[in-house]
């Protein structure tokens, strides 16, 4: 009995800790915005099959569930080998399947979290609030690209709809353990909660 009792509580602490990891990089490196118009910018996932994965149908819900009536969507991935854009997949999947019919954009030729960010610029120029949507760690990395390319428009930074309390339960442990390693290289500013001061402009891999 304390045995099974040790383990339950050993296992809810495990799902806390993936939880609340999870929440804090979805709070890090972002703002409260102001003005009317908003850009969401969808991440892609490697995607190598004809339709969208199960990671990149997730991303596009968390990207229209945090999109407005008038907000502009951009799907930002480029091909996997010989299949077709990621970006365009994603799309796809939003319009065929949920029925998206607001602005969508699409950027696809990236193929690294930076070029993401550096081919989606052109795209946020114009706009008061942006939105990256990815799991919570890949989010946050995207944000610091952000604020070391453009630290101007990362002021515009605001919350995505990409982290929700009990969602992927199981799954946030691991996502944690692989957020940590991903987000190895990120300065402590760049994890904070509330927006720090710049860091010097670098190109990561």
């Amino acid at each position: 009995m304390r045995r099974r009792t040790g383990l339950a509580l050993a296992a809810a602490a495990v799902l806390a800790w993936g939880e609340w990891l999870n929440w804090r990089w979805s709070h890090a490196l972002v703002g409260r915005g102001a003005g009317a118009s908003e850009a969401v910018v969808v991440l892609g996932y490697r995607n190598p099959q004809p339709t969208a994965n199960v990671v990149n149908r997730w991303r596009v819900r968390a990207g229209i569930r945090s999109a407005a009536a008038d907000t502009r969507v951009i799907f930002s991935g480029g091909p996997t080998g010989n299949g077709a854009a990621e970006a365009r997949l994603m799309a796809d999947y939003a319009k065929a399947v949920l029925e998206f019919d607001g602005t969508v954009l699409l950027e696809d030729r990236s193929a690294t979290t930076w070029e993401n960010i550096t081919n989606v610029l052109p795209l946020l120029e114009d706009v008061d609030r942006i939105k990256l949507v990815s799991q919570p760690a890949h989010a946050l990395k995207a944000r610091a690209y952000l604020r070391r390319q453009r630290p101007d428009l990362a002021e515009r930074l605001v919350r995505a709809d990409d982290y929700r309390l009990g969602e992927w339960l199981l799954g946030k442990p691991l996502l944690a353990l692989y957020g940590l390693w991903t987000l190895r290289r990120l300065t402590a500013g760049e994890r904070k909660v509330a927006p720090g001061p710049e860091t010097r402009p670098g190109r990561p891999g």
